[in-house]
């Protein structure tokens, strides 16, 4: 059956991948954003609906004080014997740690801290009943290698020491480990020249968890450094099942170009998101990932389960039930006090605070992963305050300095309509216009490959464009540090209360 790529579209890196049964489960890094690590479900392996997230309170997720691309790095999911097991880093906190569960609807378990350091946990369950733990960290010597030692992974005790397994297949920054058993052999499949355009992923198998291993004499599986059709690029951080039917298959990171091909020029927007590919064995048991190490964003192979259906990406929020959907996000750990629902007027009261949007904390900020390169993202907004200087609006977001935003304000006693931009260490307001009153004003962000476009109406009327920014101050590559998320479209205030109505995110391309 034919399926287009990805699978998961917006900000949703580092994919782990599991079965139970003829389900299948993915999580994905969230790094400063909250809740953590989103838990998608699917039973055909394209469509999958966000079900949770494994760190859903304080106690679980710490992120105060965290960095921009911080945070929550790389999960693993695992299932034994009636037990889900999640295990992620806090690179803001204390590190490593596992959480467990029996079903997801009920929550999961406090974090079970796990005393060996780096990052990318992974966990094997053995048929012995040994558990392994592995992660890449660095030695006395500071090289970078893939640790292994033995855990409870329901107390996170160590309870063997930590010792080197692998320096990798000679790439740079051998990270992402994977240890499996199959066909009687260990597996161990690394991600490695960095999660950048240099990406890959490559395998080896060995007779003891511990090596030695021998790398596969087609490594790397997976990468699409040299691939010119550059439709895909920075392929790797990987992970891999048998499905229900005996077939085998691959998620990965991926990132598509927000640039048309006449440019050539590496950027993307939208971060790193979630692919499929299927899988083959040689006669000697190396794995063929794809098309020879190749993905595309359409694909077929012999997935489980129901003919995949129509994909839809959009998002509305008439704001009339109780919850907020699960697809929602917050900065950081969010006071949700200053989130109001209105079910009974379908309006969100936001209370903006002193903090600003500008800043590394928690502002009173909420938005939805942007899915695709061409949206249109509408809400009414009013002001509830008359607070001279405060803001609440609209915004495309990638982090606290890059991100644009069309607000109402109050300003010298007269309501404005505004457009600013904070890209690097510059913010300025470039485009304001007076209006009569700041009730029930649309705002409108309409989105493409090259430009972000916001415009407003009054009651009413027709729209006006307000101005425009390039995509590219939006991009993972034009951060001034080493960055890995997505940008959002999301609702904010500062410094006042505002109410929202209608909003809604349109995907107009896949």
């Amino acid at each position: 059956m034919k399926y287009r790529n990805p699978i998961i579209s917006g900000y949703n890196p580092d994919p782990s991948i599991c079965r139970v049964g003829e389900d299948y489960y993915i999580v994905n890094s969230s790094f400063e954003f909250y809740p953590g690590v989103p838990v998608y479900h699917s039973r055909n392996l394209v469509n999958w609906e966000l079900e949770g997230y494994c760190l859903t309170e304080e106690s679980q997720l710490d992120l105060h004080g965290c960095r921009p691309s911080g945070g929550i790095y790389a999960p693993t999911i695992r299932y034994h014997q009636g037990t889900f097991f999640m295990t992620t880093t806090n690179t803001s906190g204390k590190g490593n740690f596992i959480v467990h569960t029996t079903d997801m609807k009920k929550g999961w378990s406090k974090p079970a801290w796990v005393d060996q350091g780096g990052i990318d946990p992974s966990l094997l369950f053995d048929d012995d009943g040994t558990v392994y733990f592995a992660s890449t960290s660095m030695d006395s010597e500071g090289k970078t290698g893939i640790f292994l030692c033995q855990v409870n992974p329901f107390t996170g005790e160590r309870l063997t020491e930590s010792v080197v397994i692998s320096r990798g297949c000679g790439g740079r920054y051998a990270e992402g480990p994977h240890l499996y058993k199959w066909f009687g052999k260990y597996y161990l499949m690394l991600a490695e020249g960095g999660t950048e355009y240099g990406h890959m992923e490559t395998i080896l198998r060995s007779d003891s968890p511990y090596g030695p291993f021998e790398a596969c004499p087609h490594n790397p599986i997976l990468t699409h450094r040299d691939d010119m059709r550059e439709e895909i690029y920075c392929t790797g951080h990987a992970d891999m099942i048998e499905d229900h039917n005996g077939n085998w298959w691959l998620v990965c990171l991926a990132i598509r170009p927000c640039q048309e091909k006449k440019d050539r020029v590496l950027l993307h927007n939208l971060g790193r998101e979630t692919f499929l590919t299927p899988v083959v064995w040689t006669e000697d048991g190396w794995p063929i990932v794809g098309e020879n190490g190749l993905i595309s964003p359409e694909m077929e192979g012999p997935l489980p389960g129901e003919r995949p259906a129509p994909v839809n990406r959009d998002f509305a929020d008439d704001f009339s039930q109780d919850r907020f959907s699960l697809h929602y996000n917050f900065l950081r750990n969010p006071s949700m006090e200053n989130y109001v629902r209105d079910t009974a007027k379908r309006k969100l009261i936001l209370r903006g605070t002193s903090t600003t949007i500008n800043e590394m904390a928690s502002p009173t900020w909420i938005g939805v992963r942007q899915k695709g390169f061409e949206t249109v993202s509408v809400a009414d907004v009013s002001l509830l305050d008359a607070v001279q200087g405060m803001r609440a609006g609209l915004t495309a977001y990638y982090n606290d300095s890059y991100h644009y935003e069309i607000y109402l304000s109050r300003e010298m006693d007269r309501w404005k309509v505004c457009l600013a931009k904070h890209i690097h260490d510059i913010f300025t307001v470039t485009a304001s216009a007076e209006i009569p009153a700041a009730e029930n004003v649309k705002l409108r962000i309409v989105s493409d490959k090259t430009y972000y476009r916001f415009s407003y109406s009054l009651v009413g009327e027709t729209f006006v464009e307000l101005g425009s920014g390039l995509t590219v101050g939006l991009c993972t590559e034009s951060t001034r540090n080493m960055t890995f998320t997505g940008t959002y479209i999301g609702m904010f205030a500062e410094n006042g209360c505002a109410a929202f109505e209608n909003f809604h995110v349109k995907v107009l391309d896949y």
